[in-house]
């Protein structure tokens, strides 16, 4: 049972929401996450870009039916211990934990090499000081900033699309439909662009903070997806139709050197700064996401239990917020960035995982089943798709939360 504890304030209503689940997917991952995956698919990288699609409506649904009866703060971590048991809901607490301060650092880190690469790590920390304070300030001052964020990385990838396909040297004989990649290489892809994905579930990680839970977070989960979807279908057809497969695979910086080979060098800066802040605001929903699911788990005991305080002016969980800072900030000091996005994209799917068993579990309605289990078996297929290294760490860290968790001997711990 969760120990009891101060709430957190409901302000937030469906708009909110969906700039919140905005701000986490159109993040620095659409400007980064395009080169290698079209590096690992090749001439496959829209089917690529559709399976990652498929696998992350799946787990949106699924989230969505699960955070409509325990609209609390926690998500999977809540939805696995209430549906599975106390250790599935850990298992998933655990991987959204390290597997989303993986994605801190790694957003922190894009923000430093599109501001100042000669100094990226120093600029990711001081990002993450900034913003942990913005959270620290309440939801409804990270809600407006997000709005902002998320209105000025749309603006950014309009400009592109419409650069790309406006150009003389737009060609959809570039596009290159099919599979030169392999199978195994879209698989990696789709991996690789559901790093890009992974941000509606901040939306029910929120839900002790959203006015009438059970209408609001299942209409807000769906609406931030489809719009999302929109937007990278849009954007990855109009970079491909520039550089082709094969020139955005070797692309160092995709979106800027498209607009580049389109002709309008002009817009280049504009497009770094764009990712700059598509970074921060994808880095600010992280902070958030990760901090409420660290409050839950201290409410459990699973964290330590001061993590569970909420502030009693500002109503959030401020020595989370602080303690997710803090961690992140020594990762952005530290760590490379490619290594932190293939450990959170293992971490992040093994999250889902168990969503959609825990959504299995709910009361079947004509084909209500049928979603989780391709959501599952799509997560499984994914993380496993992963670069080897990648799948290496992630299991051997979550392997650790198990000896962890073992060794506490909490309840629901195999034996």
């Amino acid at each position: 049972m969760t120990a009891a504890g101060p709430e957190l304030r409901r302000t937030l209503g469906v708009r909110d929401a969906v700039i919140v689940g905005l701000g986490s997917m159109l993040g620095a991952g659409i400007f980064a996450a395009l080169a290698p995956a079209a590096h690992a698919a090749g001439s496959g990288l829209l089917p690529a870009l559709a399976v990652a699609a498929v696998v992350a409506y799946c787990n949106a649904t699924s989230s969505a039916r699960l955070a409509a009866r325990y609209p609390a703060s926690g998500g999977t971590y809540v939805y696995g211990r209430e549906r599975l048991g106390d250790f599935w809901g850990y298992l998933a607490g655990w991987s959204f934990v390290v597997g989303k301060t993986a994605s801190c650092a790694a957003m922190a880190l894009t923000v430093g090499a599109y501001v100042w690469p000669g100094q990226a790590h120093a600029v990711a920390v001081a990002a993450v000081v900034a913003l942990t304070a913005v959270n620290y300030g309440g939801i409804r001052k990270s809600a407006w900033l997000t709005r902002v964020i998320v209105a000025v990385v749309l603006a950014v990838l309009a400009s592109v699309v419409v650069a790309c396909l406006g150009s003389g040297r737009s060609d959809a004989g570039r596009l290159g439909i099919g599979l030169s990649g392999g199978v195994g290489g879209v698989l990696q892809a789709a991996g690789l662009l559901f790093f890009a994905f992974a941000g509606y579930a901040r939306i029910a990680t929120l839900g002790e903070e959203v006015r009438d839970p059970a209408r609001t977070v299942p209409r807000a989960i769906p609406l931030a997806l489809g719009i999302t979807l929109a937007v990278y279908g849009c954007v990855a057809l109009a970079v491909l139709s520039v550089l082709g497969p094969t020139g955005l695979g070797q692309a160092t910086a995709p979106l800027a050197d498209a607009v580049r080979v389109a002709g309008v060098p002009g817009l280049v800066p504009v497009v770094r700064a764009g990712a700059a802040v598509a970074a921060l605001g994808s880095l600010l929903a992280l902070i958030l996401g990760v901090s409420r699911t660290a409050l839950a788990m201290a409410r459990d005991h699973h964290l330590p239990g001061a993590l569970a305080a909420v502030h009693p002016r500002y109503q959030v969980p401020h020595r989370a917020e602080l303690a997710v800072g803090a961690v992140v900030a020594v990762l952005a000091a530290t760590v490379d960035v490619r290594g932190a996005i293939g450990f959170s994209s293992f971490g992040v799917l093994a999250y889902y995982a168990v969503a959609n068993a825990s959504a299995w579990t709910l009361e079947p309605v004509p084909m209500a089943r049928v979603v989780p289990v391709l959501g599952l078996a799509g997560c499984a297929l994914l993380a496993f798709s992963l670069p080897v290294v990648s799948v290496i760490v992630g299991v051997g860290v979550l392997a650790v939360g198990v000896v962890a968790y073992v060794v506490r001997g909490w309840p629901g711990a195999p034996r």
